[in-house]
């Protein structure tokens, strides 16, 4: 094992490594204080340009319980193994765990320690705060809980949000003498405060000046976030104080936290101070401050012994909630409790004599029941149930357990590659905290674009199932469909927005919340003016598609007929019926046409000097349009019996000459193709003026939102050809370049060879990335046409979004799930190969040179498959038996039994491995 030590100076660093010679090398790295931790530790990797090591030792770390690889360093204390390993992708451990397990032991115990924990030293403010509560974020697919330290309360620092899926309310602000409605999710009552405070004076607030140290560590294995603060009160009171909040993942409708405090100095009193806060407002995003943003009224109020509830409803949706908690002390000394009631607020107060270096555990239990999923007469009754029963010990168990399965499941493991590891495993974790089978088969709600984490897009529902819903489907099939039922359940409301459009069928909105209408503004705010500008994001009819796409996907991946029989074929013809209604016949080219649509790139949202608003033929669109009304004729009898399809036409209103309108459509949209088979976005895009992407660049830095930097500079994105994130190949992220191709040869065009490679490089060209979807697709396209190196570059900037929230504060008003998903869905589907978008899984590995291995396991039409692929070999076990295709070759699966193909510049070969 290949080692290099550091030893750490207040000024400086000494770096010692072999070289390739095998000789001892030392290098001093002074510390200089003009520039960031970050830019400081950089000139170590600089430093260790082609030095091979596996480990690196820090032979003078602080002795701290909770990480053995905390430096000083310039006056400030840094855990360098956290730095470290997230830049030289290698275990860090102390001197001293060496000396105790030696290095083996101890960098695989590092190894094991970083590829499941997502950990935060020191304190933060603002957003950057925000944002590690969002990666922090607890949840069950009913309620999320941000990370926020349990001591805080809303400010500029601090967000205890709590949110329940499907949770909306509206209300209304005056804005220049015009009414806005806007809808949200609701942030609900923080029921998750606990403080303390010494003899009675002041309670303890997060504050700078009180806090000595401050570790968060969120277990992925078990659920659990355990925050450990060294505090030294004004008063020179030193305690050690240790939060740890679970998720109830069975008794979905709770949350557990354990408060331990070590007076460390001191024997006295102690108290501590329990609240359910029902005065919160939702501000956890600063450019909807100035918006109306008060949604419940409190109603109730009450105590019974240990136990604290209240009751309120939504000032709109009159949608009903109870929160109550139990707080129990856990001590043998006697504590007395107090209540004290404040406006909105229940505060509960614990009183006892403490002695100095003993611990004091008091624990919470919180259960939270709306009107949505219980009836109105049984809220509070459901809500003193379940807190009478309630334990810390039994929340902690069931999230041990239901993670466990979760890791059985769904886990995808990552030899060669610490950092895609441990980001792989957060991703998976967040994508479980936003849905989960346990809670959504009792609810009416889908997957907003921040999962449950917080209040950006208002906690609505996009687009984004589309990279969302089809890893659910390989993993926990149930929960795919209970979310497509969200959908159906607002198919009504997709027709009546449809028909306000004057159109037939059904058009789902852009943004969903509660009913299923339009929640999209006319305006949105641009945070580089402070001006409202106008806003069309709601023209992106794709949506519908999207919808159509995630019907189809969970049908080919789960085989559910009865789904497609009862609710999908229905879903499919009635926003195929939209756009036959769309759809406009044009003489002059004898082509159908789409207009007043936006793509998925949003920079575009009509021509210049047009007063008609949207774009005409978007290629996305078309495309997708016409892979819908082929998939629905394909269905017709091969999967759906014609009597139920002949119901399902009446349903929305197909007869048989619009049933062939639809084919002759779907054959004859319109596309913009130029010589060399470039696909034009929308129809005039070739003509638009290109920009100097690199003087933007200098001028500006981050260019990735070039249309509010061209909007505060007096000009307009529609006037250029610069796009906001994939638009025109996203056709080509949905489906392999073979089915792609066929759709392109039925709608009548037949592109020249190397299209796509000259599609990519035009566009990648005028693209800014302003969506992190972008370069998931991106990463996609480029690995699709050879070049894995400007893939890995594309999707480990997406792995790594959230995790360094490189969008510049985004982060803190929520994740942003869709991109969770689909890094997940590229790691499988394109860099292991195993695709399932035909009708037996194929596999065709397309793996990063530095991982040795990656392993999953997936559903595919009932059967389970465990996948195994290395840079030589594929190994893949079924529960039942099946058929596969490697190389063009079908294998076949006895149940259970593994079956190894060396793939790797040897002829194919298939053996079967013993069990």
């Amino acid at each position: 094992m290949k080692v290099i030590s550091l030893r750490v100076t207040d000024d400086a660093i000494v770096l010692a490594y072999e070289r390739a010679s095998h000789q001892r090398q030392q290098s001093v790295i002074a510390y200089d204080p003009r520039q960031s931790i970050g830019d400081n530790l950089e000139k170590i990797r600089e430093r260790l340009v082609g030095i091979n090591f596996d480990v690196a030792v820090i032979e003078n770390p602080l002795a701290y319980e909770f990480s053995d690889t905390i430096v000083g360093i310039n006056h400030q204390r840094i855990d360098i193994g956290l730095a470290l390993t997230n830049m030289l992708n290698v275990p860090v451990v102390s001197q001293q765990t060496v000396k105790t397990l030696g290095l083996t032991k101890a960098a695989a115990r590092k190894q094991t320690y970083n590829q499941w924990h997502l950990d935060y030293y020191g304190q933060y403010t603002g957003k950057r705060n925000y944002g590690q509560e969002s990666m922090l974020t607890l949840g069950n697919g009913f309620f999320g809980l941000r990370g926020s330290y349990v001591e805080a309360k809303a400010d500029d620092n601090n967000y205890p949000g709590t949110y329940v899926a499907g949770f909306y309310n509206q209300l209304t602000t005056k804005i220049n003498d015009r009414d806005v409605v806007n809808e949200d999710l609701v942030n609900l009552p923080n029921a998750q405060y606990l403080t303390f405070s010494v003899d009675h004076q002041t309670p303890f607030t997060i504050k700078k000046e009180n806090i000595q140290d401050i570790y968060r560590s969120l277990d992925l294995q078990t659920g659990e976030l355990r925050t450990t603060m060294l505090v030294q009160l004004a008063t020179g009171h030193a305690l050690r104080v240790v939060t740890t909040k679970v998720a109830d993942m069975h008794n979905w409708h709770q949350y557990a936290l354990r408060y331990q405090l070590t007076p460390l100095n001191f024997s006295g009193s102690l108290q501590i101070y329990s609240e359910i806060d029902g005065s919160v407002i939702n501000s956890n995003v600063e450019r909807y401050r100035n918006l109306n943003s008060r949604h419940i009224d409190v109603t109730e109020m009450s105590t019974a012994g240990q136990e604290a509830y209240l009751a309120g409803q939504t000032k709109q949706s009159k949608i009903k909630f109870v929160v109550g908690s139990k707080l129990v002390s856990c001590n043998d000394s006697a504590a007395k409790q107090t209540t004290h009631n404040q406006p909105d607020i229940i505060r509960q107060e614990l009183s006892l004599d403490v002695t100095q270096n003993q611990s004091y555990t008091f624990e919470k239990n919180v259960a939270i029941f709306t009107s949505l999923e219980t009836p109105e007469a049984d809220l509070m009754n459901a809500t003193t149930t379940e807190l009478h029963q309630a334990s810390f010990s039994a929340s902690e168990q069931h999230s041990d357990d239901f993670w466990q399965d979760i890791w059985r499941n769904a886990d995808i493991q990552i030899e060669g590659d610490l950092t895609s590891q441990k980001l792989t495993r957060v991703n998976i974790f967040h994508t479980f905290v936003s849905a989960t089978e346990v809670a959504n088969q009792h609810l009416d709600a889908s997957i907003g674009a921040r999962g449950l984490h917080g209040e950006a897009y208002r906690g609505h529902v996009f687009w984004d199932e589309m990279f969302v819903i089809p890893f659910y489907t390989l993993h926990y099939p149930k929960l795919a469909r209970q979310l497509l039922m969200y959908r159906y359940h607002r198919l009504e409301a997709a027709k009546k927005y449809a028909a306000s459009e004057g159109y037939q069928g059904a058009m789902f909105p852009w943004q969903s919340g509660q009913d299923g209408d339009e929640q999209s503004q006319f305006v949105h705010l641009n945070p580089l003016t402070q001006q409202w500008d106008p806003d069309n994001s709601r023209l992106q009819r794709h949506v519908s598609l999207a919808v159509a796409y995630n019907v189809w996907t969970y049908y080919h991946l789960a085989n559910d007929r009865e789904f497609m029989q009862s609710y999908g074929i229905q879903m499919l013809l009635d926003i195929a019926r939209f756009w036959i209604s769309k759809a406009e016949y044009n003489p002059t080219t004898k082509r159908y046409d789409i207009k007043k649509v936006m793509g998925p790139d949003e920079f575009h949202e009509g021509y210049p000097n047009s007063d008609e608003e949207g774009l005409t033929n978007n290629a996305y669109t078309n495309i997708m349009v016409s892979w819908l009304f082929e998939t629905i004729d394909y269905l017709r009898g091969n999967v759906v019996p014609e009597a139920a399809f002949t119901k399902a036409l009446q349903q929305a209103g197909i007869n048989d000459t619009l049933y062939k309108k639809m084919a002759n459509i779907g054959h004859r949209l319109t596309l913009e193709v130029d010589s060399a088979g470039v696909i034009g976005q929308f129809e005039g895009y070739f003509k638009l003026p290109s920009l100097n992407f690199e003087n933007y660049r200098k001028k500006y830095g981050d260019i990735s939102r070039m249309d509010r930097i061209l909007k505060a500079e007096g000009h307009t994105p529609d006037a250029y050809q610069v796009a906001k994130q994939a638009d025109a190949l996203m056709a080509f992220y949905n489906f392999d370049l073979t089915h792609v191709n066929q759709i392109l040869k039925q709608m009548g065009y037949d592109l020249p060879a190397g299209f796509l490679t000259r599609n990519i490089e035009y566009y990648l060209d005028r693209t800014t990335h302003g969506s992190t979807l972008s370069r998931i697709v991106y990463a996609v396209l480029t690995l699709v046409d050879g070049n894995m190196d400007q893939s890995w570059h594309l999707f480990s900037q997406a792995l790594l979004s959230d995790y360094y929230d490189i969008q510049g504060g985004t982060t803190a008003e929520g994740i942003h799930l869709g991109v969770m998903a689909a890094t997940l869905m590229l790691e499988t589907r394109n860099y292991a190969g195993v695709d399932e978008l035909t009708d037996i899984v194929t596999i065709a590995p397309n793996l990063p040179a530095h991982w040795r291995s990656i392993a999953f396991r997936q559903y595919f039409r009932g059967t389970q498959y465990h996948f195994q692929i290395t840079q030589k070999a594929i190994t893949v076990t079924a529960d039942q038996t099946a058929k596969i295709h490697v190389a063009d070759h079908e294998l076949l699966l006895t149940a259970n039994k593994p079956l190894t193909v060396d793939y790797q510049g040897q002829p194919l070969t298939a053996i079967a491995k013993a069990n």
